[in-house]
């Protein structure tokens, strides 16, 4: 086969899969079928793209190849596979379009009009099949080439590189695919007349993920729409380039460059018309960079310089600091615009703005109490994300949810369909039973399967029913959304008449028939489509694990129970726990200061006393399991360096990536319990840490990531001046306390904590109840073998003589019970496991376990 010229990169690789899709089937020649099929297999290359661009139908042409397979002859192994004399003529052919387009290379656009000329029988078929033109397939390659020529052995790079690699966003706009903007007003502004500007005309901006530097983009795009921007801007589009397309696929070297080049180049060529958004512009910082090659940057530098072309760049602060800062040339060509996070009001109204399209897509009712609560709950209890993305998602994630449980089956429905099938087996059971007791029973659970399915098959009609009322409501305000964006571009071109009927005739009648349905709604209807501050908080408690749903009956009681459930727990501490249940009393009413941490205290007494009792039963109380209290020996923090343990380690120490012992796990377990045992053991710079903590309720770990105490209730416990309240009576010890603590902590450090806690020495009668409360520990674990244990008088009285010393408090009692009487009842247990009620009594100077079923 002898060419006049050159085959392109692409055209060449598709021949060879093809030749080889012929060795695999033993088709003794490959031929124009196994090329189309392998271009379709390929699916990206220009031949595919005119097929789509003319409506040609893949899976017909596939159908049409593989009858051409069968009718091939088979050749053996070892057989060579020759190139059919209809393909040779098909590439001579594609040699003479060349000419006739001046190019260098054969181009696949070439082999494409030579299909035109084929006197193959697949290719007529497909031509009269689908109806084709020459002169079609010609105008569509001139608007794909866009005035290029092949000069080189990959001019495919050159084409269509806007559709390729990126979207057009005023395009997108007038398709409906992207929201309206609320807001930014001052952001738009200013990047309005950093655009307008003559030489630096290109804005970058610079704000946290998630608080809408792409929105403003976006919403300079729906200005560019409705015309609402300066004369100069007027007829613009702005170019959204794809980074990841433009550097996925590139396998040769410098194949990066020319796809980029041939970008800029576009967007050169437009007159100043197209204006290039980057998203996350400090990845074009090295992007494409390998054996001395130049990187994106390089390349755009240049052509911002010249002001040849319009650019708008976003990025975060940190990005920005590491990349574009570090390339003062870039940067003195970028113009920066803070994007600050939106305050509450602004966020609210941006989301009332977006509501519509919201209850659009999802099919449900948003109220506006569940729009200010996902601001507002995702403002207090959200802290490492932004406004407004963290409440748009609030907002989605809670809408999905609703719409999971309209399409579901409703609770009383599927209540009644498993009590059906429930019914089904019995009937089946009791079919073959012969005594009339059981036929009486299978009358009866039939007649009882018929009233339910009865009731079944109305619940059903009624549960259709709604569903489509619902299904049709949101088709009708799908069309009506479309409609004001066809009224927006009637407008826009002065189609009067058109847009007088959309808004006066074809809104109305919609609007009407959404009134009608919202009327007919009844209040017991099966199917909610309400999304409302309850579902938002829901979505908080799944994200956050913090249970801040509306305050139900069940968790008023629990909070107004709390210091009756702490005191059945810890016994003999009632001052105690009555400052601190109050505290979080009024944490959960909300009433104090919403920037610091819900609750800190200092415990402090002997030990054994139920300083950590406490924390433990705070945290299964408030959270209903004791795993949620993050518990720090402060023993370990001595020495000065051992801050870096509590924050993290910093950049080039051995566990830098690690992160802190408390800030990771406060990151990961937001609300908790964090108790500090033994704190004045911990070293002063520690204690400095713990500042900013109990007042800002935040700290910044070795990462610089914010780390936020608010909803955590934090606990330190001391043993200072524990002899005190041993020797002392109570006021005089408190005296002696207090002065240790001014001499052993700092006046600031002091100042932070809510509340000094003192817990008293145990005494006889609390010991009392210690017992009884172990002994009832110790029933609630043998009940699992429906045993129980009994103790007399005389046997407490001598555990509490010889088990109790009050140096130590509570803890050898517990010990002291494990030795003289668990081990002892284990050992009548294991000899007779029949038994299940025993009597623990003391005689002749020892415990004794009496039988007491006899």
């Amino acid at each position: 086969m002898l060419l006049m010229k050159e085959l392109t990169r692409k055209a060449k690789e598709l021949l060879n899969k093809a030749q080889e899709k012929a060795i695999a089937l033993s088709h003794s020649q490959f031929d124009l079928p196994h090329f189309i099929d392998t271009c379709i297999e390929d699916n990206d290359n220009l031949i595919i793209s005119l097929f789509s661009k003319m409506k040609v139908d893949l899976e017909i042409v596939t159908k049409l190849i593989n009858d051409y397979f069968s009718s091939y002859a088979k050749i053996y192994r070892n057989e060579k596979v020759s190139c059919s004399l209809e393909l040779e003529r098909l590439l001579n052919l594609a040699d003479n379009e060349a000419d006739s387009f001046n190019d260098k290379f054969i181009s696949l656009e070439h082999i494409y009009l030579a299909f035109f000329k084929s006197k193959h029988t697949l290719m007529k078929k497909i031509i009269k099949t689908f109806s084709l033109s020459r002169e079609d397939a010609v105008n569509i390659i001139m608007r794909i080439r866009g005035g290029n020529m092949v000069e080189d052995e990959n001019p495919e790079v050159n084409y269509e590189v806007l559709e390729k690699y990126g979207r057009d966003l005023v395009a997108s706009v007038k398709a409906g695919k992207i929201d309206p903007i609320i807001g930014r007003d001052d952001e738009i502004r200013r990047v309005l007349q950093i655009l307008s500007r003559k030489t630096k005309n290109n804005p970058v901006l610079i704000g946290k993920a998630g608080v809408g530097k792409t929105a403003i983009v976006e919403g300079l795009a729906w200005l560019i729409h409705k015309n609402e921007v300066p004369l100069s801007l007027q007829g613009h589009t702005i170019f959204e380039l794809d980074m990841g397309a433009l550097i996925a696929g590139a396998k040769y070297r410098g194949e990066f460059e020319e796809r980029l080049k041939a970008v800029l180049r576009q967007i050169q060529n437009s007159d100043g018309k197209t204006i290039l958004f980057i998203d996350e512009i400090h990845n074009l910082v090295g992007a494409g960079r390998a054996d001395g090659a130049m990187d994106a940057a390089n390349l755009l530098k240049p052509m911002l310089a010249r002001g040849e072309i319009h650019c708008i760049g976003a990025t975060t602060i940190d990005e920005y600091r590491k990349y574009i800062e570090k390339d003062p040339a870039l940067e003195r060509r970028m113009q920066k615009v803070m994007v600050t996070e939106p305050s509450i009001e602004d966020t609210i109204a941006i989301l009332r703005g977006l509501k519509e399209r919201f209850e659009i897509h999802h099919g449900v009712k948003i109220l506006d109490s569940a729009i200010v609560s996902a601001v507002t709950l995702s403002s207090r209890y959200i802290t490492d994300r932004f406004l407004p993305d963290k409440a748009i998602d609030l907002i989605d994630e809670a809408c999905a949810s609703v719409r999971i449980q309209i399409d579901s089956m409703p609770t009383d429905l599927d209540v009644i369909t498993k009590k059906i099938i429930q019914l089904d087996i019995e009937i089946e059971a009791l079919k073959n039973e012969k005594d009339a007791k059981s036929i009486e029973r299978l009358n009866a659970i039939k007649n009882e399967r018929k009233d339910l399915a009865d009731r079944q098959m109305v619940l059903k009609e009624i549960w259709q029913k709604e569903k489509e009322e619902i299904s049709a409501s949101k088709t009708y305000k799908s069309q009506i959304d479309k409609l004001k964006l066809d009224l927006e571009t009637a407008q826009t071109e002065a189609r009067y008449e058109d847009a007088a009927k959309i808004q006066y005739v074809l809104i109305p009648e919609l609007e009407k028939k959404i009134e009608d349905y919202e009327r007919k709604t009844s209040e017991d209807k099966m199917l909610n489509e309400e999304v409302t501050d309850d579902n938002i908080a829901k979505i908080i408690s799944a994200w956050t694990k913090i249970p801040i749903q509306k305050l139900v009956k069940s968790e008023v009681e629990k909070l107004m129970n709390l210091e009756n459930k702490l005191k059945e727990r810890v016994m003999g501490q009632d001052h105690a726990i009555n400052l601190v249940s109050n505290a979080i009393l009024r944490s959960r009413a909300g009433i104090n200061d919403s920037r610091r941490p819900m609750g800190s205290f200092l415990f402090l007494g002997p030990t054994g006393v139920g300083k950590t009792e406490v924390a433990k039963a705070l945290a299964e109380q408030l959270f209903d399991s004791e795993n949620y209290m993050i518990r720090i020996d402060m023993s370990e923090y001595m020495e000065k360096h051992a801050t870096s343990r509590l924050l993290g380690a910093p950049p080039g120490y051995v566990g830098y990536e690690e992160g802190g012992q408390l800030t990771e796990l406060v990151r990961r377990n937001p609300y908790s319990i964090v108790l500090l045992d033994e704190i004045e053991k911990a070293h002063p710079d520690v204690l400095n840490v713990m500042l900013q903590i109990l007042d800002d309720g935040r700290v910044t770990d070795s990462k610089g990531t914010l780390v936020d105490f608010k909803n955590t209730i934090i606990i330190m416990t001391s043993n200072l001046g524990s002899s005190y309240l041993l020797d002392l009576e109570y006021n005089k010890a408190v005296e002696r306390i207090n002065d240790l603590l001014k001499n052993t902590f700092k006046p600031e450090f002091l100042n932070r904590i809510d509340e000094i806690v003192m817990f008293n020495s145990l005494n006889k009668n609390t010991i009392d109840l210690i017992v009884d409360k172990f002994i009832g520990e110790l029933n609630n674990r043998l009940s699992e073998k429906e045993i129980f244990l009994e103790i007399t008088s005389r046997a407490k009285d001598e555990i509490v003589n010889q088990g109790f010393q009050v140096d130590y408090g509570a803890r050898p009692l517990k010990r002291f019970i494990q030795r003289n009487v668990e081990t002892l009842l284990a050992k009548k247990i294991i000899m007779d496991d029949s038994i299940k009620r025993y009597l623990l009594d003391f005689e002749d100077g020892k415990f004794i376990i009496i039988n007491k079923d006899l």
